[in-house]
């Protein structure tokens, strides 16, 4: 029985801004469905830029970005269906002008998902799944801490049920105990909802608790991906190495020896 293709992935991708050197060289790997991808590397990996592309947000000098195994390009609408984001910075991803209804049920009335009573029942569903209570959704975002911004950017990601979440950098905006609990609710999320996660992250602690497999970028160029434990418990490419020594803490499996 054939197995269906990877439902997000990008080949021999690459990337250059105006007059400028190449950012991304041949990147190339697949998202398997229902499994969490991890992103990683040093500033200046090209790893903001690789999301924008996957996003629809670039378009690519060379290669392709693939939905369902199918090339990007006028399908838009497909995968903003199939992909939506979780931005790093909670205070500046929301529109502070707009009712947190509003916020959550912008995706429902773009994608023609929902209109009316069933849009209003859709946003306070996902309110719900990100621990928010109801009368969130008459409030503006700037009545919230910056963890209640983030489970906003959440409940807006999710109210479509999207089978992607590409979280670029969820939780490094905010405190330790925060992080901990918004960390738990993706997990409770990825598990209740079945959905695929790509994570892009800096801190190794978070990729190791949310996603099975990882690929490391260096300077554009992806050098090193595979199984989470195995890349971060023993790291083979210089690069990896160093992310894995500047971790301030690793779980202990994972730890190198």
């Amino acid at each position: 029985m054939t197995s269906p293709p990877p439902v997000l992935g990008v080949r021999d991708l690459g990337f250059a801004y105006r007059r400028g050197p190449a950012v991304l060289s041949d990147v190339s790997f697949e998202v398997t469905a229902g499994r969490g991808l991890a992103l990683v590397g040093e500033s200046g990996a090209g790893k903001t830029t690789l999301v924008r592309l996957m996003l629809g947000l670039l378009r690519p000098r060379t290669g392709q970005v693939l939905l369902d195994g199918l090339p990007l390009r006028g399908r838009m609408r497909a995968l903003r269906h199939a992909v939506q984001p979780v931005f790093q910075d909670p205070y500046s991803s929301l529109d502070p002008r707009l009712r947190v209804d509003r916020i959550v049920g912008e995706p429902l009335r773009s994608l023609g998902v929902a209109r009316g009573a069933a849009a209003t029942a859709m946003v306070e569903e996902a309110l719900r799944s990100v621990g928010l209570p109801a009368d969130a959704a008459r409030r503006y975002p700037h009545e919230f801490s910056g963890g209640q911004r983030q489970r906003i950017a959440i409940a807006r990601a999710i109210a479509a049920s999207p089978r992607v979440l590409l979280a670029d950098e969820p939780v490094s905006a905010l405190d330790t105990a925060t992080r901990v609990r918004l960390l738990d609710l993706l997990a409770e999320l990825r598990e209740s909802r079945r959905l695929t996660v790509v994570l892009v992250s800096h801190d190794l602690a978070v990729v190791a608790a949310l996603c099975e497999e990882t690929v490391v970028l260096d300077r554009g160029r992806v050098v090193e991906r595979g199984a989470t434990a195995e890349v971060l418990g023993s790291p083979r490419h210089p690069c990896t190495r160093r992310l894995v020594a500047a971790a301030p803490r690793l779980p202990r499996a994972l730890n190198p020896p």
